[in-house]
This record gives structure tokens, sequence and C-alpha cells, in this order.
């Protein structure tokens, strides 16, 4: 339940997981745009339209979910789902908004290897080519939004030289707790956190077992991945969820450091799947999905798909239910939020390394495929297109670029 008697709001556990399916589905069809833009359709489907909730109720499950880590849109419409049809709702909310991407990109995972000739094979090279420009973005929203003074832009820039000398996963999580440490050094989260109250029905015993879920997994599933490929699956996309924060692109850098760098997936097959995922709606995770099902070893195709999804959501999940009983708490502390801070930094420097290798080293050939990717970053930036729009162009021109030879 949500304690908001303030704004003399009706009882909002009152719906039920059919009415959740829905309105997720409905979402889950039409939230193109990233997780930012999927918090905006959020908010005038559930709190507008429907009165689910109250603003101030809304911006704080906004803040907590963006405090963790994990997919911070599917994490918000899950506590949206519990809060209005408890348990079964949060269910229904996270399968009606994760299943309409996710079959669609395992359709083009599926299909993706019988493209040939020039133009589906120029088309596919465009996928490549897009990522640049949307990876770019990224970059540059997150680094006004989340490095906004000298300190945390260092951080930031300190963040790619970890890795530029401690590559793959080892670096992200160094530099993201190093980052985490600075933050709490320069004490920047004295600001007063913002939002609403909010006290959803988990008990303090179902948090302590969700934490503990996700503590032993994260701890065990890397001692059992060397037994079977199954389990090694397992723990590389529940080990790239646990440690997103930021959610949306910034899967990007850690997904390519548990199956390319492995051999699991070529370069060229996972900027295509990436280049694709941002022409679907719904979240960006459900990349696993394509990723999941175009696997070298078995398991692949729908299983490896399926084993792919509910990994790397679950730690997010696991966390969110954990943290849920002590938000207002956790909130009120300053040292959290400046540490919070200082690993948000790291991340966007974790995101501009990844925007120079794999994706620009491995999209841009020549000076075409760079003016390809200049029109498609200057569509989103100066234009403000829409994202699927721009991946529709951008296969189109690579398509063209092939035509051309």
């Amino acid at each position: 339940m949500i304690d908001d008697t303030r704004t003399g709001e009706a009882n909002p556990s009152a719906g039920s997981p059919a009415e959740v399916f829905g309105a997720f589905l409905k979402l889950g069809l039409t939230s193109f745009g990233g997780p930012i833009a999927h918090l905006g359709y959020f908010r005038d489907e559930l709190v507008t339209r429907r009165g689910w909730l109250s603003d101030d109720a809304y911006a704080d499950l906004v803040a907590l979910c963006q405090f963790l880590p994990g997919p911070a849109s599917s994490q918000v419409g899950f506590a949206l789902g519990m809060l209005r049809a408890g348990w079964l709702g949060a269910l229904a909310a996270f399968t009606a908004f994760t299943l309409p991407s996710a079959l669609i990109l395992l359709v083009f995972a599926t299909t993706a290897a019988s493209i040939t000739g020039p133009i589906g094979t120029g088309a596919l090279e465009g996928l490549k080519i897009v990522a640049v420009a949307i990876v770019a973005q990224a970059v540059w929203g997150m680094a006004k939004s989340l490095c906004p003074d000298r300190e945390r832009a260092g951080i930031a820039v300190a963040a790619v030289a970890v890795l530029a000398f401690v590559p793959g996963a080892v670096g992200m999580i160094g530099a993201i707790g190093l980052g985490a440490v600075a933050g709490l050094v320069l004490g920047r989260g004295t600001e007063k956190p913002a939002g609403g109250h909010v006290t959803m029905a988990v008990r303090r015993w179902q948090a302590g077992v969700a934490l503990a879920a996700f503590a032993v997994l994260l701890l065990v599933l890397p001692l059992t991945a060397g037994s079977s490929q199954a389990l090694a699956v397992l723990d590389a996309f529940y080990r790239a969820g646990a440690l997103v924060f930021g959610g949306g692109h910034v899967v990007l850098p850690l997904l390519e450091a548990e199956v390319v760098q492995p051999g699991w997936v070529g370069p060229d097959a996972f900027l295509a799947g990436y280049g694709a995922a941002q022409a679907v709606p719904g979240p960006l995770f459900t990349f696993a999905a394509y990723l999941g099902a175009v696997l070298g070893p078995e398991p692949n195709g729908v299983a490896g798909a399926a084993l792919a999804l509910a990994a790397i959501f679950l730690p997010g999940f696991l966390l969110l239910v954990g943290v849920l009983p002590f938000w207002d708490g956790l909130r009120a502390l300053a040292p959290a939020r400046s540490a919070m801070q200082g690993a948000n930094a790291a991340v966007v420097g974790i995101l501009g390394a990844a925007l120079y290798s794999p994706v620009f080293t491995g999209a841009i050939g020549d000076l075409r495929d760079f003016a390809l990717a200049l029109a498609c970053f200057v569509l989103l930036m100066a234009w403000k297109a829409p994202p699927w729009t721009v991946v529709a162009f951008a296969a189109v021109g690579g398509a063209v670029l092939a035509v051309m030879g």
C-alpha cells in the first residue's frame, strides 16, 4: 500500500492483475524512446489519466528506482503493478511491459542470419552504425545531468582511465566503486530529496529474503558457472543486471564484456542487435532476449532468450523489493546520496568508453559510415526525431551505401 493521505487519494490497491496487465500492455506496445521517455509515458497514463497515485508518490518511486542498480523504468513499472494489485499485479506489469519488445527481438534474432544480399547486409550494417549515434546521445544527456560540476566530470574521466588499464567487468566494477568512494569524499549529496512518502506492501522479512537472495546469487553463481553453460549464461546476465547503475544504455558495456569477449556472440551480431533494440518499444534490457537467442553455445534460441531475459531483470527486482521498506530512511542520508552521485558519474565514463569501443571501432569503417552516424546523431539531437525513425533511416542508409559499393 501507499501512504498518501495528504493528497486525499483513494485506496490505490483496489485494482486487479488483469487491469494492470492491460494498462502495461498498452505501454509495452507504445513506449518508444528509452527509460526517461518511459517514465513520462507512465506518468501520463497511470498518474494523470488513471489516477493510480499522486505526483508526489510517483516522484518518490522514480527516485528510488534511479537510486538502485537495474532497469529504472521496469522497476518503476514493477512497483506500480504491486501498488495497484499486489504481487500478481507486479508480475502482470513486468510481463506486459516486457513481452512485446522481447518477442520482436527474438524474431529478429532468428531471422537476421538469413538476411543476405547487399541490401539486407547493408541494412544490418546500418543498425550497427546507428548505435554510434544513440550511445553518443546517451553519453551527452547523462553527462549533463550526472556530471554537472568539475568534480563529477573528473570522476567520469577517471572511470575511462580505469577501463583503459583494466578492461572488462572487473574494471567497470572497480570504476563504479571508486566513483562511489570519491562521491562520498566530495560530499555532494546535500540537497534535500524530493518526492512523497511511499510505503509498499512488502514486509521486512520479505525484504530480507530478497536482499539475501540477491547477494547469494551474485556470490554463488560465479562459483558454479563452470559446471554448465546454462549456469554460465545465468551468471553473466545476472551480473550485468546487478551492476547497471543508470539503466538503459549503460548495460551495453557490461553485456559486451559478458558475451562478446568470451566469444559467445560476435561483435557484428552484438551491434546489429543493439541497433535493432532501439527500434522497438519497451525496456532496452530486452536486448538480452536477442543475445540469449543468438548465443553460440547452447542454451540459445527460445530457451537462451528466456534464461537471459529472466537473469538480467531478476537482480533489479530483488533489490527493489529488498529496499522498499527502508527507502524513507535511506534517502534521508546525505552520505548515501553522495556515494550514489559519484557512482553515477563513473557510469557516464563507462558509457563513454563503450562509445569508443566496441561501438565506434566496431561500426565505423570509413568516412561514409561516419557521415551516416553523424546524420543520425543530428536527427536525434537537433531534430528530436524519435529513435525508431532514426533506426529506420540508418537501415535504409546502410543499404544505400552497400548498393553503392
